[in-house]
């Protein structure tokens, strides 16, 4: 397994909070942020080496200037099996996976990952080929989330989405098209919530598996909601329903 750098305040310090393999850290040598000390000290807990650097450095090292002056070497991320994610909430009256159908850019995906974190979500499954993993940027723009939720790379979609269904899943897909509002239905039980990608939407075989289609009502502006804020938006409704009490 290759490593990686994950940069930026909140995906290091939930880095060295969580169970990946960490090997070293770099720290910006001018840096006045007070938060530094923690990470130091998150740090120093884990035993791991500190090595400082220039501002310069570490943005060719990262690709980037939003490294907020740190960066953390860790071992490849550790994708998480389906079969164990399904299980883990098997036991639970109502749970929550996010399905995401061709997501490409990292920063959508990372905010939908945090989406997901912050609604409750037991975890976010995404395919292999043909969308984006899980790279530094979509970990930066999780601000550290994917660390603290499970996320599983399938092969395919659709049968993904049968195997949820034989799990005791309903199925909702969302679509800008569709008659149907997210406002209007009631969710209970488990879950699976299907996002397509920023410009195809959900594919038509992933979309024949889904129980149903479903689209938030909007009242002018542009055509469409970006992927990650509908994404958003579909979550948290799902989360209210399912913990509101009639």
């Amino acid at each position: 397994m290759k490593d990686e750098l994950v940069f930026g305040v909140n995906p290091v310090r939930e880095a060295l909070r969580g169970t990946r393999e960490v090997h070293e850290l770099f720290v910006q040598a001018s840096s006045s942020d007070h938060r530094m000390e923690k990470i130091l000290a998150l740090a120093k807990e884990r035993g791991v080496k500190v090595c400082k650097r220039e501002r310069e450095d570490l943005t060719r090292m990262c690709g980037s200037s939003h490294h907020q002056g740190m960066a953390l070497r860790v071992a490849s991320f550790p994708y998480a099996e389906l079969e164990d994610m399904v299980a883990a909430a098997g036991s639970e009256a109502s749970d929550v996976l996010l399905v995401l159908d061709g997501i490409q850019d990292p920063h959508n995906l990372g905010a939908l990952i945090r989406s997901a974190a912050c609604a409750g979500a037991h975890g976010v499954i995404i395919p292999k080929d043909r969308a984006c993993g899980i790279t530094p940027v979509a970990e930066k723009s999780s601000a550290g989330a994917v660390e603290t939720i499970p996320v599983a790379q399938v092969t395919n979609v659709a049968k993904t989405l049968e195997t949820l269904k034989k799990a005791g899943y309903w199925v909702y897909g969302l679509a800008g098209e569709a008659g149907q509002s997210v406002y209007d239905l009631t969710f209970s039980g488990k879950v699976a919530l299907v996002i397509g990608s920023e410009g195809e939407g959900i594919r038509p075989l992933v979309r024949k598996q889904c129980d149903v289609i479903m689209s938030i009502p909007q009242f002018g502006g542009v055509a469409s909601l970006n992927a990650s804020v509908a994404g958003g938006i579909a979550l948290f409704e799902v989360a209210r329903g399912l913990r509101e009490k009639p």
